[in-house]
Order: C-alpha cells, then structure tokens, then sequence
C-alpha cells in the first residue's frame, strides 16, 4: 500500500514539475514575442530567457508554432473565464457585468490583445495547429452563443435596445478594438493616461446598446430594412412641400 501511494506521489510530482516548466517555457516566449518581436525569436533564445535547454523545449512542444497557438489559447481561454462569469452575473441582475468582463480581459494588456490578433493571422493556415486552432474557434462560437441567448433575455426584458443580438456584442467589439489599436497609434500613444482611458472606454462600454439610447426605426430586429408600406406616400412625404 505504501509503495503504491509512494508511486502515485512520484507521478504527481514529476506532472507537476512538468507542468510547471511548460509554464516557464510560455512566459519566457511571451515576455520575448513582446519586447522583441514574434520573427526575431527563436526556439533557442526562448530556452535561454526559460533557463532550460534547447532539447528541453521540444519535450513540450514540438514547433515554435505549437508555443504561439498555445499563448493564443491560454489567452482565449482567459477571457472566456471571466466571461463566463460576467453573463452568470448579468443574468443574476447586473445587466453589464458580461460586457464589463469583456472589456476588462482586453484592455488590461493591450500589447498582448495585440499579439494574439498578430499570431493569429500568422497561424491561420498552419498544418501544424490545425486542431489547435479548431479549438480556438470552438471556445469563441461558445461565447457566441451564450452572449445571444443572455443579449436576447435583457432585449425581452427592456433592458438592451431591441436589435439583432450580434449587434451588442460587435458594438462591444469594435469599442475594445479601437481602444486595443489606439494604444498603438503613434498620433496618440505618447499620452500618460492610458490606463484611466482604458477605464473610461469600459465606462463607456458598459452602456453601449442600452435601451432607449438609439433607435432606428428602419431597422427591423431580424437587421433587414423595414418595408415602405405604401411607396407613394413616402415619395409624396419626401417631396419639397409648399408651405
């Protein structure tokens, strides 16, 4: 009995050791990718900033590729985390935490949100991630769906404008899109505040779509322009009128 539980400890340990040098092994390559430049690192230079050997290294992963996909899901996986938990607490009654998790998961390191978008139109026809990257877009048609069906339960129940639900979220999107690349505009990043700018633009997020903000009566909820009932009145309405 105690030499299999003697056994069992062994194997925990060295799974434990292991785990924890793969670790090693991404934040020495993210530190790089970051200062240096994703074409400027090498497998080699990633083992020397992790203090571990070349052969090392491949003991976990097997191309370089296979450490860019692996920040890029360990990144995915974060915000989907805090997410998650944001849309458990939108439909407990905090109607913005979701949109909240979202624009604080990307704003926080702009310079990584940036990378990973770099990496992924790096890896995107990559043989060698091919499943990895399947898994990726997995996690993101998830969120997907968990944002339409919480969007269309605040949308029923007047708290969000009544559009289509992808509205809201690309709405949120393209905010923290903005905000990531203004980071790095060269006409504004010499400013000091930027990390109270990222706060104020989630301020701002956290309103976005709500109801009674914006409505456009052309746009029907399923996003196709509503039908002119009788197009003769809307010619004799938008013609110049004697007064």
């Amino acid at each position: 009995m105690n030499s299999k539980t003697s056994s069992a400890d062994r194997i925990r340990e060295k799974k434990k050791i292991f785990l924890n040098r793969e670790q090693k092994i991404i934040d020495a390559a993210l530190s790089l990718f970051l200062s240096d430049g994703i074409d400027r690192v090498t497998v080699s230079s990633i083992a020397g900033k992790a203090g571990i050997g070349k052969g090392t290294v491949y003991k976990h992963f097997l191309t370089k590729n296979e450490i860019l996909v692996r920040i890029m899901l360990d990144y995915e996986e974060s915000i989907t985390q805090r997410l998650a938990d944001g849309i458990a607490k939108a439909e407990a009654g905090e109607s913005g935490a979701a949109a909240k998790a979202y624009f604080e998961s990307r704003l926080a390191r702009p310079e990584l949100d940036r990378l990973v978008q770099h990496l992924e139109v790096r890896l995107i026809d990559a043989e060698d991630v091919a499943g990895q990257l399947d898994q990726l877009h997995a996690m993101r048609r998830s969120n997907e769906d968990s944002l339409n069906s919480m969007i269309t339960r605040l949308i029923e129940r007047g708290v969000l404008e009544d559009v289509p639900p992808h509205y809201h979220y690309l709405a949120c999107w393209a905010l923290a899109q903005g905000a990531v690349e203004l980071c790095f505009s060269r006409s504004w990043n010499y400013r000091l505040d930027s990390a109270d700018l990222m706060k104020f633009i989630t301020g701002v997020g956290l309103t976005i779509g709500n109801s009674g903000q914006y409505r456009d009566p052309s746009v029907s909820k399923s996003g196709a322009p509503k039908p002119v009932a009788d197009k003769a009145v809307a010619d004799k309405s938008a013609a110049p009128g004697k007064h």
